[in-house]
């Protein structure tokens, strides 16, 4: 039974699309960063063995004592595997390689897909005080991706404007449908933005056209432009809002926490 005297908690977000290369981890960075910027309190879980969102915030690999896999597994306590980033109000759980043989050492456990579901939701979590919580999931819909999506409130989708873009996102809708019916009826899609967009590109004016057809307000007005400064920002570990500000990059991923945020103020409502 739910305790009514806890504060309520942050809004849980899962960052998801089984196909590699769509800025998937680049977005997760950026729109935490940019919500860290609005004044919103927010946490990053990299639930990506490739640990890249660890290491676009300069988090480096020997400062990863403990990480998302302790969490999973609650061999820590939370204060060990929460660390501060270089940018204000934003908090990260790291990840290692180690997570990569999660699948197989959790099998065992009889709450495997509910392992990050109430790591987030311990009471040592209140005293963060978290607005938002950001989860960057691995490129494949695996037993990591199904905690993901128990444990959040929503998914949000980068789509790369890229031919076949559309064609992958069926498998993830039936997922997400999936873990709706089974574990999480609470789960919904909180949208989809469009990545590594060109508007000189007559492709990827086919790709937003069509992916606005299918997907009608499931679909941000916020695009996220192919912008060199997004490109580069990971290699100095900075968000593109740290490594230069004016870019057209973090204006957009400016835009995309400015949108997100008022649809959820309208939910609220």
């Amino acid at each position: 039974m739910s305790d009514p005297t806890r504060p309520k908690g942050p809004k849980i977000v899962a960052v998801a699309n089984q196909k590699g290369g769509v800025g998937k981890t680049t977005t997760t960075i950026n729109l935490a960063a940019a919500l860290a910027e609005e004044g919103c309190r927010v946490l990053l879980i990299d639930l990506d063995p490739q640990g890249n969102a660890s290491t676009g915030l300069g988090v480096d690999v020997e400062d990863r004592v403990h990480t998302t896999y302790d969490l999973l597994t609650g061999d820590v306590e939370l204060e060990d595997v929460v660390q501060a980033t270089s940018s204000n109000n934003m908090s990260i759980v790291p990840a290692t390689v180690d997570l990569s043989s999660a699948d197989i050492e959790l099998m065992s456990n009889e709450k495997r897909s509910f392992l990050l579901h109430d790591a987030l939701r311990q009471t040592a979590m209140d005293k963060y005080e978290f607005d938002y919580i950001l989860i960057d999931c691995p490129p494949s819909l695996s037993l990591l991706t199904v905690n993901a999506m128990i444990a959040a409130d929503s998914v949000l989708i980068p789509l790369q404007s890229e031919f076949f873009a559309l064609e992958g996102l069926s498998q993830l809708m039936l997922t997400v449908r999936e873990v709706r019916q089974t574990a999480n009826s609470d789960l919904r899609i909180e949208g989809i933005v469009l990545t590594m967009f060109d508007a000189r590109n007559n492709l990827s004016q086919q790709v937003e056209q069509d992916a606005r057809d299918n997907l009608g307000e499931l679909v941000f007005e916020t695009k996220i432009p192919r912008n060199v400064r997004v490109s580069e920002a990971p290699s100095f570990a900075q968000p593109v809002l740290d490594y230069d500000p004016s870019s057209k990059g973090a204006e957009a991923y400016r835009a995309l926490a400015k949108e997100l945020l008022a649809k959820n103020l309208k939910i609220a409502a």
